[in-house]
């Protein structure tokens, strides 16, 4: 597979200087080489920050939900690769505001370590900090097991929920933090792959994969799925995400949820539109209302074609932060 680049070692920088130079008003980059963006205003004195980061390759996941009602700062690290201790520093000291950093992120060792080392050594320093895990693929463990579930689609969520909250006047970190957690309780994710990506350090798939299967589970680096078989019809393959996450969640009749369907990356909007359709008429049936669609590339895997789905169990104030005002070149109502 072709890619556009350079040299593959620069593929990072040189995709967060081209993200500043096109959005000059909603982010900046910290520092000589770090890696590193922020709001371009600077944090906001006396509200909660929220940090957030992990590995490159995801767009517009992580960085790209830097912006009023979303994050304040961002760190990332290689394609696929969390980010260093030190730019996990540099991001909280950037979103600090006086008012403590939240650091909100996915269920990965790398990325659980060295914010962890981060908070520690800041937290040392004098500044309060609290941390939220977002842990919502249903395939990657059972519910008895939930906190060993990996995080995916269902950050999105967690950030504009957190955030929203951050933005309202006197709100303390740990309002900000259980909004977080309250956001990752009512959040199930999966997902469904059909061909990989290609690290561009690497040159090679990250899995392979006939012309004519699917993989019904497989995670957004090409961790191992549910099942393995023969491509299906697209009803299909939404009844089947659907149905699982049902029954994961128990949403049922006279509830309420936001549906996020979201492509991987190289699936088109048609396809997911395709999809939508099929659960927009599922969950009518099901006596379930759907309070906000979301539909587009919102935490992709480079390349990979393939989408997931997101379910999130909306009440009165998850879905007025949900519906609250946020700004950045990713995001919109």
């Amino acid at each position: 597979m072709k890619k556009i680049l350079n040299n593959p070692a620069d593929y990072v920088d040189e995709m967060l200087d081209g993200l500043v130079a096109a959005h000059p008003e909603s982010y900046r980059r910290l520092g000589e080489g770090g890696r590193v963006i922020a709001r371009a205003g600077g944090p906001v004195q006396g509200k909660v920050g929220i940090v957030s980061g992990g590995g490159s390759g995801h767009l517009p996941t992580f960085t790209g939900y830097v912006g009023p009602g979303l994050l304040d700062a961002c760190s990332i690290g290689n394609v696929f690769a969390g980010p260093s201790v030190g730019d996990c520093v540099d991001a909280m000291r950037a979103a600090d505001g006086g008012a403590g950093v939240l650091r909100l992120y996915g269920n990965y060792g790398g990325d659980r370590m060295n914010f962890d080392m981060a908070g520690e050594m800041l937290e040392m320093e004098g500044m309060e900090t609290t941390s939220v895990l977002v842990a919502d693929d249903v395939a990657s463990a059972g519910p008895e097991e939930r906190a060993k579930r990996r995080g995916v689609a269902g950050l999105v969520y967690a950030y504009k929920i957190a955030g929203a909250m951050a933005e309202r006047p006197g709100t303390t970190l740990g309002e900000v933090t259980a909004a977080a957690r309250k956001a990752v309780s009512a959040t199930a994710s999966i997902g469904v792959a059909l061909t990989p990506c290609i690290v561009p350090e690497s040159g090679k798939p990250t899995f392979s994969i006939a012309d004519d299967e699917m993989e019904m589970g497989m995670g957004i680096h090409g961790e191992p799925g549910i099942w393995r078989g023969p491509l299906r019809r697209a009803d299909e393959i939404a009844g089947e995400m659907l149905d699982r996450l049902l029954a994961d969640t128990g949403i049922g009749r006279g509830e309420r949820v936001s549906v996020l369907v979201n492509s991987l990356g190289a699936t088109p909007h048609e396809e997911l539109y395709i999809l939508y359709r099929h659960l927009a008429r599922r969950l009518a049936e099901a006596g379930v209302t759907v309070g906000l669609p979301l539909v587009g590339r919102y935490a992709t895997s480079m390349e990979m074609a393939g989408a997931s789905l997101t379910l999130l169990r909306l009440d009165g104030e998850l879905e007025a932060l949900l519906r609250a005002p946020a700004n950045c070149p990713f995001w919109s109502l």
